[in-house]
């Protein structure tokens, strides 16, 4: 795969995860109503359901006054930043920074599952979103080091 198609690659589960966020932002926040798909009575796990309501109205749905969706915008967007920068500039400093976070994405995770599914019993359909492609972006830029083989300097 040439840089255009990793440059696309990148970026594309960044675009998805802003997306999402900034959906939740609007319909939760903006216009006060859950987006939609976000209430599914059914057990996904044991006593687990799909129910954005409950995440989104829980006192974990915000760090101080910031929304955690909030965050995940800002998380997303300058991801996609340090992807183009990187691309446009090609600087392994660039690269280094984008590792790490991404790193720091994947980081968060088990925390929001385990407030997710073990305190508050409920997921939010578009976290779980958000959740995977963060996922997905860390194994991409994994794959980009390895096939690029540049090394990353653990400081």
């Amino acid at each position: 795969m040439g840089r255009r198609g990793w440059l696309v690659l990148l970026t594309a589960f960044s675009i998805g995860g802003l997306i999402s966020s900034i959906l939740v932002l609007y319909m939760w926040y903006v216009l006060g109503r859950a987006p939609p798909g976000c209430y599914a009575p059914s057990r996904i796990l044991p006593g687990v359901t799909i129910d954005c309501v409950k995440v989104l109205s829980s006192p974990y749905a915000h760090v101080g006054p910031v929304p955690l969706d909030g965050l995940a915008a800002v998380w997303f967007a300058v991801n996609i930043g340090i992807v183009i920068a990187y691309f446009y500039a090609y600087r392994r400093r660039l690269l280094t920074t984008l590792f790490y976070w991404r790193l720091i994405g994947l980081a968060i995770l088990p925390y929001l599952l385990y407030v997710e599914i073990v305190m508050l019993k409920a997921l939010c359909l578009y976290c779980t979103i958000m959740h995977i492609f963060i996922i997905i972006d860390f194994i991409l830029i994994s794959l980009f080091i390895k096939r690029s083989n540049v090394l990353i300097k653990l400081k």
